[in-house]
């Protein structure tokens, strides 16, 4: 019996890498990004786009919430793992407001919303 290969998904291979050999130019660009927003009144930092930002950066474009989680926790995510947005808003990209998971869990953090709402003192 062939054991079957493990194949990394491209985000993964390319955060590693950015990980690996350019992190502190990540790093600048995560303040760069963390400098451009406004504040809200519960806490979110917000860009001032209509839809969650995105950043391009060698060569490769992504969410900048999900590229600020990344660089600021050091994690090369795979494509099963979500970066969650305890907020519930995804123009945030305030690092306190966001958390690692899966699509699971993400649909769990839903319906919890929509039943309970969202209780702001925990953020």
């Amino acid at each position: 019996m062939i054991a079957p290969r493990r194949v990394r998904d491209l985000s993964q291979a390319w955060y590693e890498r950015l990980l690996a050999d350019h992190l502190d130019d990540a790093d600048g660009k995560v303040e760069e990004l963390l400098a451009d927003v406004e504040m809200d009144e519960n806490g979110c930092m917000v860009s001032k786009t209509e839809q969650p930002r995105k950043i391009r950066f060698l060569g490769r474009q992504d969410r900048a919430y999900r590229f600020v989680y990344c660089v600021r926790n050091r994690l090369a995510t795979n494509r099963h793992q979500v970066v969650r947005h305890r907020c519930h808003n995804r123009r945030c990209i305030n690092p306190r407001h966001l958390e690692i998971g899966d699509r699971r869990d993400n649909l769990i953090d839903e319906r919890d919303r929509l039943a309970d709402g969202i209780d702001w003192r925990v953020l």
